[in-house]
C-alpha cells in the first residue's frame, strides 16, 4: 500500500506488500522488500532495503555522504532483512571508495537520532542506542551493542558482541566480546552474558575470560600476553578471533587505561 501523498521516483522498485506511509519521499534507485513499512515522512534514495524492515518517521537513508571528495558517483546503502530504524536516523550512502556501499545487516536496531556515515558496515544484530555517531568506514561486528550518545572515529572497528556503555568515545578499535566504558571505553570485562545467551559453553567462556585478563594485564605488553595465552590456555574460536582482531588492527586496539593529561599533572 502506498499512501496518496507519498512521492515515488519512477526508478523505485517497491514490493506489492510493502507499506509506504504519508509524505514519504522515495527517490532514485530504491528497492524496498516485502512487508517493509516506511511509516511516514521518511526520505530514501539510492538504497536497497530488505524484507520485514521498519523505517520510522523523519529518517533519511541514502543521502549524499559528508565527504568533500564525493563527486556524485553511483553509490548506495544496503539494509538487511528485519532491521528497525527509528526516528531521525541518518544513514548516508557510500563515498566513491571500497565497494561504494554503506551496509547495515539483518535484524539490527538503530535507535532515535543515530548517524551511520558513508562506507560503514554494521554486521547482523547490531544495536545502536540513541544518538550514536559513527564516522566513515566504521565496522561494527555481529551482535555488538553501543550505548547512547557514543561517538566513534572513522576507520575504527568494534568487535563482535562487544558492549559499550553510553557517552563513550574512541579513536581505537574495540576488542570483540569486551565490556567497555568511558572516554575512551577501556575494557572492564568479558561480555559473558551475551556469549551465554548465544550458546557458548561454560568451558569456552572460562578460557576466553582467562585470555582476556592476560590481554588487559598491566604486567604484560600485548605481544607477551598473546604468547602467554598460546602457551597456557586451550585455544578456541573466540580466543583466536580476539588475537586475530588485534594483529589485523590498523589503528590499535584499546586494551589498557592511558593516563589523561589531568592525571599526569597530578603525578
Amino acid at each position: 500500500m502506498i499512501d496518496k501523498t507519498a512521492i515515488i521516483h519512477p526508478s523505485a522498485k517497491i514490493a506489492d506488500d510493502a507499506i509506504i506511509g504519508p509524505y514519504t519521499v522515495i527517490g532514485e534507485n530504491v528497492i524496498i522488500g516485502h512487508r517493509t513499512r516506511v511509516i511516514s515522512n521518511a526520505h530514501i534514495e539510492f538504497a536497497e532495503i530488505g524484507d520485514d524492515c521498519t523505517i520510522s518517521p523523519f529518517t533519511t537513508i541514502g543521502s549524499e555522504p559528508q565527504d568533500l571528495g564525493y563527486k556524485g558517483e553511483p553509490t548506495k546503502v544496503v539494509i538487511g532483512d528485519g532491521t528497525i530504524i527509528k526516528e531521525n536516523v541518518t544513514v548516508h550512502r557510500g563515498a566513491a571508495c571500497g565497494d561504494f556501499t554503506t551496509r547495515v545487516g539483518k535484524k539490527c536496531l538503530l535507535m532515535v537520532g543515530c548517524h551511520v556515515a558513508h562506507n560503514c558496515v554494521l554486521e547482523d544484530e547490531v544495536i545502536l542506542a540513541n544518538l550514536v555517531t559513527l564516522g566513515g568506514h566504521v565496522h561494527v561486528g555481529f551482535g555488538a551493542f553501543v550505548g547512547g550518545m557514543s561517538v566513534f572515529h572513522q576507520n575504527i572497528r568494534i568487535g563482535d558482541m562487544a558492549i559499550i556503555s553510553g557517552f563513550s568515545a574512541s579513536r581505537q578499535d574495540i576488542l570483540p566480546y569486551s565490556k567497555g566504558e568511558g572516554r575512551p571505553p577501556v575494557p572492564r570485562g568479558l561480555n559473558v552474558i551475551a556469549m551465554k545467551r548465544r550458546g557458548v559453553s561454560q568451558e569456552i567462556r572460562t578460557a576466553a575470560n582467562e585470555a582476556f585478563k592476560l590481554l588487559i594485564s598491566e604486567d604484560l605488553n600485548t605481544s607477551q600476553a598473546i604468547e602467554k595465552i598460546k602457551a597456557e590456555i586451550p585455544m578456541n574460536e573466540y580466543i583466536e578471533k580476539m588475537i586475530e582482531f588485534i594483529k589485523s588492527s590498523k589503528r590499535g586496539v584499546l586494551l589498557k587505561t592511558h593516563k589523561s593529561g589531568h592525571e599526569s599533572l597530578e603525578d
